[in-house]
């Protein structure tokens, strides 16, 4: 890592320039930040949104859709709580994590975000595909019976402008095709979309719905989910 740098109340603790631009890990006080192209993207503060998109997921997948111990995939390592949150559960028999960016797989395995994800990283369930998650679900055949994702502050309001491809009705039918039968798609927001819950019916999705997530201030976070037909 590069040497700390004081910002005001946050010591910034890396700074990288990657093909996808800049991503920049800060702490303030014990909470860690991560910042991608200027915008602020997830904490260490809270993770109750990030769980509850995996718990959302495993809620709305009973029964498992495969038939066996489902396999799940999530889009985005981020500070890690979605993936330790998972890993916790038996339910599960396959953990994919989708993460582009070098240094952020690096502060899971090397760094301070370790803390939070050492023991799910070290899961034999475990596997971390280090691939831009637009192209990983355009390009495969490998299917889930959820995909959890969360790569941007929601649908409305994307990191990169790259990312829009993930919503629109190319990207959400490429969900589609990852998923089996019954499976479940969740994606999580900062802010409710009634566009999106529109084009993920359009995309053949079922069940669509919203589950609101309290926070401290402001409007709630949001999880919109939605199901392939069995």
């Amino acid at each position: 890592m590069t040497t700390p740098v004081t910002t005001g109340q946050a010591l910034t603790l890396d700074r990288r320039e990657g093909r996808f631009g800049e991503v920049v890990l800060r702490q303030r006080g014990t909470t860690y930040e991560i910042i991608a192209n200027g915008c602020f993207l997830m904490d260490t503060s809270d993770g109750r949104s990030e769980r509850l998109l995996v718990d959302a997921a495993r809620l709305a997948l009973d029964p498992p859709a495969g038939g066996g111990p489902p396999a799940l995939l999530i889009g985005g390592l981020g500070v890690g709580f979605s993936l330790a949150h998972a890993a916790e559960q038996p339910l599960w028999g396959r953990i994919a994590v989708v993460e582009r960016e070098d240094a952020i797989i690096e502060w899971h395995r090397t760094g301070p975000l370790g803390a939070i994800s050492a023991r799910s990283l070290a899961d034999p369930r475990t596997t971390i595909l280090h691939t831009d998650l637009v192209r990983y679900l355009a390009s495969g055949a490998e299917r889930y019976d959820a995909l959890c994702l969360d790569i941007d502050n929601g649908p409305d309001w994307t990191v990169d402008e790259k990312n829009r491809k993930l919503y629109s009705r190319a990207g959400l039918a490429a969900c589609h095709a990852r998923l089996n039968p019954g499976g479940v798609l969740a994606v999580w927001s900062a802010h409710h979309s009634p566009a999106f819950e529109t084009a993920l019916r359009e995309a053949g999705f079922t069940d669509v719905r919203t589950a609101e997530v309290p926070v401290a201030r402001g409007v709630p976070d949001v999880i919109h989910l939605a199901r392939k037909a069995a």
